[in-house]
C-alpha cells in the first residue's frame, strides 16, 4: 500500500521516523515533505499537497502531522475525496477507518511519544472499513454535498 506523509516543523521528527518505519514494514511510502527542518515552515501546503495526492492514488492512504493534528486535519480536509480523522488513539484510528473510511489521519506530534504516535499510524494503516451499510450511507451523504453543496433536508 502507498502511504503519503506530510508535516509541518513541529511533526518533521515524527514524520522521519515513520517514513523510516513503514518503508521497513513494507509499505510504498511517499514523503510529501518538508524535507529539511524549517522552524518557520507553515503546514497548509504539504497537508494539501498529501490530500491531493491520495485522492488521486486510488487505494492509497495519507498521515498529516504538526504539533496537534488539528490545523493539518482542517487543511487535508478542504482537498475534495479526502475524509481526514485527527486520532489521538488506537481506537480513534481505527474508528476513523472502521466507521469513516478515513483515507488520511492528523496526528499531534507534540501530544505523544513516537511509539504512541506509530501505534496510532500502524492501527489506522491497517484497520479496514467496516462496509456496514450505515456507515456508507452517511459518507454517501458527506460526498454529495461536498459534489453539490447542496445542504441535505433535515428530517
Amino acid at each position: 500500500m502507498r502511504v503519503y506523509l506530510g508535516s509541518d516543523h513541529a511533526g518533521f521528527e515524527l514524520k522521519v521516523h515513520l517514513v523510516n518505519h513503514l518503508t521497513k514494514e513494507g509499505y510504498d511510502v511517499v514523503d510529501v515533505g518538508p524535507h529539511a527542518y524549517d522552524p518557520d515552515d507553515d503546514y497548509p501546503a504539504f497537508c494539501l499537497h498529501t490530500g491531493d495526492r491520495v485522492v488521486a492514488d486510488a487505494g492509497s492512504l495519507g498521515v498529516v502531522i504538526g504539533g496537534s493534528g488539528n490545523g493539518e486535519q482542517i487543511a487535508a480536509n478542504k482537498i475534495a475525496g479526502v475524509r481526514a480523522a485527527l486520532a489521538w488513539s488506537i481506537d480513534t484510528a481505527q474508528l476513523a477507518r472502521e466507521h469513516n473510511d478515513a483515507n488520511v489521519v492528523a496526528v499531534g506530534a507534540r501530544q505523544h511519544t513516537l511509539d504512541e504516535a506509530t501505534a496510532i499510524v500502524e492501527a489506522f494503516l491497517t484497520t479496514p472499513f467496516s462496509g456496514n451499510p450505515r456507515h456508507a450511507r452517511r459518507i454517501a451523504q458527506v460526498a454529495d454535498y461536498e459534489a453539490t453543496r447542496q445542504l441535505p433536508e433535515l428530517p
